[in-house]
């Protein structure tokens, strides 16, 4: 099958066909161009994504990481970074070996087309120069030939007319052979015109054209193998990626096997653990003695009759911090945290103390190491002279060093809290710790007493669930106007210790198991009790640890409704 044979009349068809070929080429390429775009738009466009959701440093989103579920969605975040890249990639080859290499082809193909059918019209060009000549020998030798026969007529008629001169009938006759010799050499230029058209019209169909049309089968053939080779390509670059994405989803996957609720639940404990003993056991009241007590308007308990509700504190605490210390009270009124984290539970302090401690000792250790490297700088320059004087390394040496002499200053204060908190930290023991409190009824002289549920806020106060019944809101004052008295507040009842507490605080008091004092101000819904054993020693104890007797007519007593 060949083009030159089977299409040598269509020149024209073939010059349309070829063309719309580097059409589909160039067609091509713009879809693969198109396509890379696609690629980089959305590799842009997942790096965004990913960039969007990542953790901002130094915020609370990042501590938010340590758990296994959020680490498993960073990782999934930086997977999806490296996805993007692959994306990256694909557009990158496709752009180096497609749609470069194609542009670079379309060009040549379209010189080489350029060049094939310049030389098909140049041939076409000659074949019709030729047949002009053929058809004006052809003309010629007619015209000759009539012209001979009329000359001929015309020499016989003067021989056979009598009037006639001799002359003028040999005239005749030398015209007439005129044209006759005229119209033979035209039969001859004809004849030899006639051969050579003949020859290069075979030429042309049999040779020429074929050779041409051969040439441009043969590149329209390279332009097809080079579109299936330009596809191929198009999938392998696809393909070549597959793994290492296969890879990204790998280690999605692997993030999400990780997830651990466990680690996460202790996680949890370890953030909002306040390491405080839950309450324990209720003691046996004897009602059969009499007894003489008075029953607080702040109770937390109250003899259950008939037809009674039951009383129970509601809604949540204000979220005030805890009044271990008296001088930060300032500072605490102003939304500061003091230097040792007192306003925090004991466990939550002591984990700030150790992440402040590890802090300080990462910054000391940054420092000998600045002090080591200005060291042997120093040790250079005093061995080479010419590099630098040593003496001005002095005056960095000594403000590095005491840099460090703040720092280990810093470190030993923050270690001394920590240790102090450390060694007072309660142990877990069998017999656990309950809160003790008093409801009060309005006709009964009796009060039981029972425990109270309290939820333990990350910022140390508490709040207490509500009853299903009825509520009792507490008016609470304003915490600020504890320490703007400097009048020693009057005594407002009585409590008796249930368990022994050491009070290391600054603001608490140790009070002894049985031990009777005076209370001088009550539970604010944030677990402590004020009290006060003489005129000099006063402190807060925890509210469970006491059994508190208040007088209805004391000054400062409370009135629930």
């Amino acid at each position: 099958m060949s083009w030159g044979i089977e299409l040598w009349d269509q020149f024209d068809n073939l010059e349309k066909h070829t063309q719309w070929g580097i059409d589909i080429l160039e067609k091509y390429i713009k879809f693969v161009k198109e396509r890379t775009e696609i690629e980089l738009s959305y590799a842009k466009q997942l790096r965004n994504l990913s960039k969007k959701y990542q953790p901002k440093k130094n915020s609370k989103e990042e501590e938010e990481y340590r758990y296994t579920a959020c680490k498993a969605f960073l990782s999934t975040l930086n997977e999806m970074n490296d996805y993007a890249g692959q994306h990256e990639v694909i557009s990158e080859n496709m752009t180096s070996q497609i749609i470069v290499e194609l542009a670079r082809y379309v060009q040549e193909l379209k010189q080489e087309r350029k060049s094939h059918f310049h030389d098909g019209r140049k041939a076409q060009q000659h074949i019709e120069t030729c047949w002009k000549q053929l058809e004006s020998s052809k003309r010629r030798f007619e015209r000759d030939c009539k012209e001979a026969d009329r000359a001929q007529q015309y020499f016989e008629k003067m021989d056979a007319d009598i009037n006639v001169t001799k002359a003028d009938v040999e005239k005749a006759r030398q015209q007439a052979q005129t044209r006759h010799q005229m119209a033979e050499e035209s039969k001859a230029d004809y004849s030899s015109v006639l051969q050579k058209f003949n020859h290069e019209q075979h030429e042309y169909y049999h040779t020429h054209i074929p050779n041409i049309f051969q040439k441009i089968q043969e590149m329209e053939e390279r332009r097809i193998v080079r579109i299936g080779e330009s596809v191929k390509t198009y999938a392998e670059l696809d393909r070549q990626v597959i793994p290492i994405i296969g890879k990204c989803l790998d280690g999605i996957v692997k993030a999400a096997e990780s997830i651990d609720p466990k680690n996460d639940s202790q996680l949890v404990v370890e953030a909002y653990k306040s390491g405080f003993e839950p309450p324990g056991d209720i003691e046996f009241e004897d009602y059969t003695q009499p007894m003489k007590r008075t029953v607080s308007d702040n109770s937390l308990s109250n003899s259950r009759g008939e037809g009674k509700s039951e009383l129970k504190f509601g809604g949540k605490s204000k979220g005030k911090l805890w009044p271990f210390i008296k001088k930060n009270k300032l500072s605490l009124k102003l939304g500061a945290t003091p230097e040792d984290f007192s306003n925090l539970p004991p466990e939550q302090r002591r984990k700030k103390l150790q992440q402040k401690v590890d802090e300080l000792n990462k910054e000391i250790q940054k420092e000998m190491d600045q002090r080591d490297a200005i060291t042997k700088m120093k040790d250079v320059y005093l061995k080479n002279p010419q590099m630098g004087d040593p003496s001005s390394l002095d005056h960095k040496l000594a403000e590095v060093s005491q840099n460090i002499e703040k720092l280990r200053l810093e470190a030993q204060k923050f270690e001394a809290w920590l240790a102090e908190v450390e060694g007072r930290l309660p142990a877990r023991s069998d017999q656990a710790r309950r809160q003790s409190g008093m409801y009060e009824t309005q006709n009964a002289p009796s009060v039981n007493n029972c425990a109270q549920d309290r939820e333990s806020s990350p910022d140390g106060s508490y709040t207490e669930e509500q009853s299903q019944e009825s509520e009792v809101k507490v008016l609470a004052t304003d915490f600020d106007d504890e320490f703007d008295d400097e009048e020693p507040l009057p005594a407002i009842g009585t409590c008796k210790a249930l368990y022994t507490f050491e009070g290391q605080n600054e603001g608490t008091i140790s009070v002894v198991e049985g031990e009777t004092l005076y209370v001088i101000e009550e539970d604010k819904g944030d677990g402590w009790t004020r009290i006060r054993r003489n005129e000099d020693e006063e402190g807060y104890v925890p509210t469970s640890y006491v059994e508190v007797y208040l007088d209805k007519n004391a000054k400062g007593a409370k009135t629930y409704i």
